[in-house]
């Protein structure tokens, strides 16, 4: 009988610790007075972070992929110098095919190269100029390594 226990008892705390692992944050903290919050949707290779406002506004877009997205910018979009990871990169505006709608002046796109196999794709979609800037701010603080990219994404 204590082996029938003891085994159902191992068998409950393997599935607590595959719970809390599955359920453990993969996207890379948020400062707390940024008032976002991540959506987090990994699926095979890739791991893609949504941040929110608490009205349900996103506001960036983070992508973390083992393959390369083989996205091209042309230069004449691009705008601000910066790093992210460590790496630099530049933002570009979003070639949307000529349209420009509200906002697409503080929107950015761009893609770096953190690591052998390991791609980050970012989007930022602020409100203004300010937002924009806080954002740039934040990403470039973020740190990767105790999150998805030590899990080897």
């Amino acid at each position: 009988m204590k082996t029938v226990s003891a085994a159902i008892f191992l068998c409950l705390c393997a599935i607590a610790i595959t719970a809390h692992a599955q359920s453990a944050p993969k996207c890379p903290s948020l400062p707390a007075a940024s008032n976002l919050q991540w959506q987090e949707q990994a699926t095979g290779d890739f791991l893609v972070c949504r941040a929110s406002t608490r009205d349900g506004r996103e506001v960036m877009s983070l992508m973390l992929t083992g393959n390369d997205p083989d996205l091209r910018f042309p230069r004449a979009l691009r705008q601000e110098k910066d790093s992210f990871a460590g790496e630099e990169l530049y933002w570009y505006l979003p070639d949307l095919g000529g349209q420009e709608p509200p906002g697409f002046a503080d929107r950015r796109v761009s893609v770096v190269k953190i690591d052998k196999n390991r791609y980050a794709q970012l989007a930022l979609y602020p409100g203004d100029s300010e937002e924009r800037a806080g954002l740039q701010q934040m990403i470039r603080s973020m740190n990767l390594y105790p999150a998805a990219v030590a899990a080897g994404r």
